[in-house]
């Protein structure tokens, strides 16, 4: 049995006192949303008692869909590969980026190379040879066991006021040829993106605006499993693949604190087993309750898997 454990959208606090030059930008009013708003949200240790916790459960992956940092300040990206570093080594976490990690022109680009060793496909070299990380390349593809963890990137820098991703035609054809690719050497495809690619997933400035790319995608070619953050909320959906239903699955905010408008923080984890008829997957929620409380399983539930 493969444990996967999926966790998303730290936005990873304090937020650094940016130089006011830094705020000619969207970034002004991220600084503000999270002065008057997300540092009460997303404060206290939650976040490092819900990684604790999903470490004790010894998964044999973790996946983070995004949003590691809140307004992709230079210090707040190599922050983040700090924490990146706690909560495993690249070859035990896989990330994608999400809209906060390319919140302005260029941030993407110093993100994908802080944290490329977490974003390097199978057969990249763990150290290029000039010793300075190239950008990551999206879709990359991580195998491990009879499991295929396929990384996609929506993060795109995005308008004042908008929060919107895209994965783009030239990413979508590659999406396409890998999941045919692994479907044929019969694995599990577990799909990773930031924002969710279901219809009315969220408000129209904050969606996946080439959503339906990626349905068609999934719809002609399969995947077993889809992994989301971005909505900060437990969500279960579905999409068509051709052989049936493909979940969808989201997950809250890993700092979100109990007792405000989003569910508090929380993992996913997914227990997958190949078996006689094709595969099982357990899904267990993992998360707080009350602030006072420890982190605790709060449901189990078994998915029907395609094919």
């Amino acid at each position: 049995m493969f444990k996967l454990a999926h966790l998303s959208d730290p936005h990873l606090g304090p937020l650094p006192d940016p130089k006011l030059l830094q705020l000619f930008s969207k970034r002004i009013l991220g600084y503000l949303n999270w002065r008057r708003n997300r540092s009460r949200i997303m404060g206290a240790n939650y976040l490092e008692q819900l990684v604790e916790d999903m470490q004790a459960q010894a998964p044999d992956h973790i996946a983070v869909t995004g949003d590691l940092v809140n307004i992709a300040l230079p210090i707040e990206i190599a922050g983040a590969r700090t924490w990146l570093e706690e909560v495993g080594t690249p070859d035990l976490v896989s990330v994608v980026p999400g809209n906060h990690d390319a919140y302005v022109p260029g941030a993407i680009r110093k993100a994908r190379q802080a944290w490329w060793p977490y974003m390097r496909g199978d057969g990249s070299p763990e150290v290029p040879a000039d010793g300075k990380y190239p950008e990551a390349n999206f879709p990359y593809i991580r195998r491990r066991d009879d499991i295929a963890l396929i990384g996609v990137t929506t993060g795109r820098a995005s308008a004042p006021w908008f929060a919107t991703g895209r994965v783009g035609s030239k990413q979508s054809r590659r999406l396409r040829t890998i999941l045919e690719d692994l479907g044929r050497e019969g694995l599990f495809r577990v799909v990773m993106l930031h924002h969710p690619p279901f219809k009315h997933a969220t408000r129209w400035h904050k969606r996946l605006s080439d959503a339906s790319r990626v349905r068609a995608v999934v719809k002609r070619a399969g995947a077993e499993l889809i992994l989301h953050g971005h909505t900060h909320i437990d969500s279960f959906e579905t999409i068509d693949g051709p052989a049936g239903p493909v979940p969808v699955i989201g997950v809250p905010s890993a700092t979100s604190a109990p007792g405000g408008k989003k569910p508090p923080a929380r993992y996913n984890l997914f227990n997958i087993e190949k078996t006689n008829e094709g595969w099982s997957c357990r899904w267990e929620e993992h998360g707080f309750t009350e602030p006072s409380e420890p982190v605790s399983l709060l449901e189990t539930r078994d998915l029907t898997i395609p094919g």
